[in-house]
């Protein structure tokens, strides 16, 4: 059995960051491990979807759908997307067989600050309408999910502390360990 690994969070927290860290790890570890990253997601498979709270719905279910596929197939899936309605992410933890939520949380302010893409800036001058955050809103997890605070943690404290995680579902001791039979390794 694999393990679906579900990073929410604000744009510019930093999801696809300890997603493409923890990537790496895993391949480093042996362990055979997919990237399902919201933005590529969207413009392939979710192509024609726009903002709107049934879109953005429609898109996850979609990653969901990869996701349970490739778990079942004893891969380690690293999710990034925003996710803003708990509701969406109780379906996903519903509808995968092994599915670890990682809150991947940032202030808003820091989140502004980093903005790669521009989009609070887009936002905050009204261009951008549906932006998580600013106009649409953020459902924070409950308090016992994983959380990465990541204006506060290193990316790499951060991914240590999934990275446990995910061997503790998988049961491995730690990265030391070989992988059992149940695992699919390159």
């Amino acid at each position: 059995m694999g393990l679906t690994v579900w990073f929410t969070g604000l744009s510019a927290a930093g999801k696809t960051t300890l997603s493409n860290a923890l990537f790496a790890r895993l391949e480093a570890d042996g362990i055979a491990a997919e990237q399902l990253d919201g933005d590529v997601i969207r413009k392939h498979l979710s192509a024609g979807l726009g903002f709107s709270k049934a879109d953005r719905e429609e898109h996850v279910r979609r990653i969901v759908y990869l996701a349970s596929m490739l778990t079942r197939h004893n891969i380690v899936v690293l999710v990034s997307v925003i996710s803003p309605y708990a509701s969406m992410r109780v379906e996903a933890r519903e509808r995968i067989q092994n599915f670890l939520e990682v809150y991947v949380h940032a202030p808003l302010a820091v989140c502004e600050a980093r903005d790669p893409k521009g989009l609070y800036k887009r936002a905050r001058a009204g261009e951008l309408a549906e932006m998580t955050g600013i106009s649409d809103p953020y459902e924070e997890p409950p308090s016992d999910t994983l959380t990465c605070h990541t204006h506060l943690e290193s990316v790499s404290e951060s991914v240590e502390k999934v990275l446990a995680a995910i061997y503790e579902r998988l049961g491995r001791v730690d990265a030391s360990e070989e992988p059992q039979a149940t695992l699919a390794c390159r």
